[in-house]
């Protein structure tokens, strides 16, 4: 209950905070085209671009998965409250189960958010869940470039979070698709798992947040 109460408040600052943001969105044409249609896709980012790309969830449809943690639980509040659907686990507790409904969403017409080094790192490094996910649904991957000209960091958190700053311009490029991985396929191949992080490591060094310590 105090998670969720916390999760409420977090809410009630960040709302009216997002509302002050230049928000701009490039995406690909096959994305417009997936969208329009009620395609399924998959939207990979990394966790600490969080903040800056709730703000967008209803224009996508989303659904993600939020960990059982104390610190999941909070987030999974905030995003409800944004209009993101959730399923709850990790890759520790209760993955399966998260999966599995995350995946029934995605079949009534949601979308897929992933925090793809979520929820706790290693910071930048892929996880299977999302090419299994694309494997099941036969999905197309796409990945964010996230600039913001002002933000505020968390320095000591482990995914280098930021929360972008009153009136700040966030500049939002979708690249891909990545083609949805062939069902004959292993979601965690290492080979796949480098080629996804590379590409996102390559979006990440070209977007431009000033006060982010640099990528490793």
């Amino acid at each position: 209950m105090k998670q969720v109460l916390l999760g409420f408040l977090i809410w009630l600052c960040y709302r009216p905070l997002s509302l002050t943001w230049r928000f701009t969105s490039q995406e690909p044409q096959a994305m417009d085209d997936a969208l329009r249609d009620r395609q399924p896709l998959i939207l990979a980012h990394w966790h600490g671009d969080l903040f800056a790309l709730a703000h967008c969830a209803k224009r996508y449809r989303l659904v993600t998965i939020a960990s059982r943690s104390k610190d999941g639980r909070i987030m999974g509040t905030l995003l409800r409250l944004l209009g993101v659907k959730v399923t709850a686990g990790s890759s520790s507790r209760g993955a399966v189960a998260a999966l599995k409904g995350l995946i029934r969403l995605m079949r009534e017409g949601y979308n897929c958010s992933f925090a793809v080094d979520g929820p706790r790192g290693p910071i930048y490094k892929v996880k299977p869940g999302v090419l299994e996910t694309s494997r099941v649904l036969h999905c197309p991957i796409y990945y964010a470039s996230v600039s913001c000209d002002r933000a505020f960091h968390w320095h000591r958190s482990w995914d280098r979070a930021y929360i972008p700053k009153p009136f700040a311009r966030i500049d939002l490029q979708w690249r891909g698709p990545l083609p949805a991985v062939d069902h004959h396929d292993d979601p965690r191949d290492p080979q796949l798992l480098a080629h996804l992080e590379a590409l996102m490591l390559q979006a990440k060094r070209d977007a431009r947040v000033p006060g982010q310590q640099p990528l490793p």
